[in-house]
């Protein structure tokens, strides 16, 4: 009988054909680079094809092949993976490991409170949290490196199960000398011709926000300004403070207090869809489905009390 390929090359195919870079695939992995390079090539022997293209130099590039047999082992990974989940429900409910992903602009705001809430109310449960963008903890969710991500939705999240929990409004973010701070709430074509702040690429709320202000006509996202691209809500709070652009925050984020002492003000904005939906996604029809629509209840911040809306 031919041997099959082992849990650990599969997982070294998927993550090099994520990520297609051996150092970091290795890294993800947590083995050497030549651990993974070996395991590859083990993999190829064995299967006795040929799944990367090794004549275009330092470059990663899978072969027609290749990109076929590391989609049959995502699968094959997941359903895998599906077996371990289903030994540990049956153990128990609610216990045992939960690798937890969340995303930067949600993590900060929830998570420390919501990790002492479930360590007091599931003393058997062991937390493992780990924060990322989107992409990567998609990605690491259908690997099977988490159990559960913890998201913003409109989200690529095709291929999971999702749990809606509670819609979080977007809020413009304007120094408090601001001439549109002396408004109540802001219309969204007052928001045409603003600059605005923006988060890098890979963070959903960059995408909320400019399909937001795309939705009126007249805005849009100046050029040459890579100055006003940050990296964390933190500091994109800092540079409206400074004066140099306007920014959508969530109320999420306002109600932590990340706006501190600085000279800032909040006002809704109408005429358009400006929230978010923060949810739930995870592998389908995993066995610990009903641990996860239990923990969803524990995962609201104390204001909110509406159902969720999407």
């Amino acid at each position: 009988m031919t041997p099959l390929p082992s849990a650990q090359q599969l997982r070294y195919l998927i993550t090099l054909a994520e990520l297609r870079h051996f150092g970091r695939a290795a890294l993800a992995c947590s083995v050497t680079q030549s651990t993974l390079s070996a395991g590859i090539l083990a993999l190829e022997r064995q299967l006795d094809v040929q799944l990367l293209d090794r004549n275009v130099g330092k470059r990663v590039v899978f072969t027609p092949i290749g990109d076929e047999v590391a989609a049959r082992a995502r699968f094959a990974l997941e359903t895998l993976q599906a077996v371990q989940d289903v030994a540990d429900a049956s153990r128990a409910p609610m216990t045992g490991l939960l690798r937890i992903g969340v995303i930067p602009t949600i993590g900060p705001f929830i998570m420390p409170g919501l990790v002492s809430r479930l360590r007091r109310q599931f003393p058997q449960i062991r937390l493992s949290v780990n924060e990322d963008l989107t992409g990567n903890v998609m990605d690491k969710l259908a690997l099977g490196r988490l159990d559960l991500v913890l998201l913003a939705m409109p989200c690529p999240c095709e291929g999971t199960e999702t749990l809606p929990l509670w819609r979080d409004e977007f809020m413009l973010l304007l120094p408090a000398d601001h001439a549109l701070a002396a408004l109540d709430s802001i219309p969204v074509e007052r928001i045409a011709g603003e600059r605005m702040v923006l988060l890098e690429d890979g963070h959903c709320l960059r995408e909320q926000t400019l399909s937001l202000c795309r939705q009126e006509r007249g805005w849009s996202t100046p050029d040459g300004d890579e100055e006003f691209v940050v990296t964390s809500l933190y500091t994109l709070v800092d540079m409206v403070a400074e004066g140099l652009g306007i920014a959508l925050l969530p109320r999420l984020a306002v109600e932590s207090g990340i706006l501190r002492d600085l000279p800032l003000v909040v006002r809704p904005v109408t005429g358009c869809q400006a929230w978010r939906t923060i949810g739930l996604a995870w592998r389908p029809r995993s066995p610990r489905a009903a641990d996860f629509r239990q923990l969803g209840l524990h995962i609201r911040p104390p204001a909110v009390t509406a159902p969720a809306m999407v």
